[in-house]
């Protein structure tokens, strides 16, 4: 598919340099410390609240829901703002990449006004409930089980890799409910769990910095109402496919390791080292065509198009060029990395070589992205 040009508008701008005044300014009070993979890594109440405080969390849903009924490109650019500053907007970033558009397009009307204002109010966070242990990368191969009784659902397994659970209120939660049949992709239906359910035990799943993002999360008949049922029964893997658009297609795939590639380009300006400068252009170049790429997707989702291909290209090209940067970067700097450093450079550059394995599993594995991939075009 032709994913369409995007020229932002003179109020865009305007607001992009809003988002940046913003951000230098929490900065520059020691409200936060930026560094990359902040989407992930970088999980903060306190700073979601002043988010909300300024009217950006759920900026696109309608406004009865508390949103601000901004377009998605806006919705864009406060995003490439937060990624750029290494900005700590991990507590939030779930609920409004993914969970609140899911229930607005399929939740009810009772689920939209209960979550959704606390949502942008930056009041109530959410995990998602997808990947289980020993399943690898097929989604599909759910063992978690929900049973019906009386007035609701008892659920019982095991969910792994859930990003930031053990901050989390609820969890999108990916169930069986219906017997295994030859087609493993039905029978399946999204509950919301509260985590704070009897029941309910997290783990930390730790990284190699030590820092713990990713949790296993256990179900021991943990009881979830009828009206925590989002959307169909049976309609589970559907919708799910409609969610990881948004997770896979956002510039958070693209710029996870840009904090690095930013302060690297500054030290090369500072040393006058144009051999240096020319190769680190090489990945300017390549993160252009990325971005214009994703914005192209997000103006596409906004216009309700369909995006599945063109998002796992994103994700799938994205995660790759997110790996390359602290390559790239430690052959060009004679630089040490160092967690605690305190000088950026080291900080950043230990951060990205860290984190970088799961770029490319996240949120899908490229092998898995290159299937669908690989079927959209032949089904075009």
């Amino acid at each position: 598919m032709k994913l369409p040009t995007v020229q932002f508008t003179k109020e865009q701008e305007r607001f992009r340099e809003e988002v940046r005044a913003f951000l230098q300014d929490e900065l520059s009070k020691g409200t936060f410390q930026t560094k990359c993979d902040s989407w992930l890594s970088g999980c903060d109440a306190n700073f979601s609240k002043l988010v909300a405080e300024k009217g950006w969390i759920g900026m696109t849903w309608p406004k009865k829901y508390g949103g601000g009924e901004r377009s998605s490109i806006d919705r864009y650019i406060l995003t490439e703002e937060f990624l750029a500053f290494g900005a700590p907007v991990a507590a939030h970033w779930f609920a409004d990449r993914q969970t609140g558009p899911l229930l607005l397009r399929f939740g009810t009307e009772e689920q939209r006004n209960f979550f959704l204002p606390k949502i942008v109010k930056g009041e109530c966070f959410f995990a998602i409930g997808l990947s289980e242990p020993n399943s690898g990368s097929d989604l599909a191969s759910v063992k978690t089980r929900a049973e019906k009784v009386e007035g609701g659902w008892v659920v019982n397994g095991a969910k792994t890799w859930s990003s930031n659970a053990q901050h989390a209120h609820y969890m999108v939660t990916l169930v069986r409910t219906e017997p295994v049949s030859e087609k493993k992709h039905s029978g399946l239906s999204q509950l919301i769990i509260d985590l704070n359910s009897e029941g309910v035990t997290i783990s930390p799943i730790r990284y190699l910095t030590g820092e713990h993002h990713f949790n296993d999360v256990f179900f021991d008949n943990v009881f979830v109402p009828d009206e925590m049922v989002v959307g169909t029964l049976g309609n589970g893997w559907a919708q799910g496919l409609a969610e990881l658009a948004y997770e896979r297609s956002g510039p958070e795939r693209i710029l996870s390791t840009f904090p690095l590639l930013n302060e690297a380009i500054e030290e090369l300006k500072r040393q006058n080292n144009l051999e240096g400068l020319a190769e680190a252009s090489k990945l300017v170049a390549e993160l252009w065509s990325l971005r214009n790429l994703s914005i192209g997707v997000a103006k596409v989702l906004e216009e309700g198009g369909e995006v599945m291909v063109p998002a796992a290209l994103v994700k799938s090209i994205g995660t790759k060029f997110e790996q390359k940067v602290p390559e790239v970067v430690r052959l060009l700097m004679d630089v040490y990395p160092q967690l605690q450093a305190e000088q950026k450079m080291n900080r950043f550059l230990a951060e990205s070589i860290l984190h970088a394995p799961g770029f490319t599993i996240r949120g899908g594995t490229s092998e898995v992205l290159y299937g669908i991939i690989a079927k959209g075009v032949i089904a075009g």
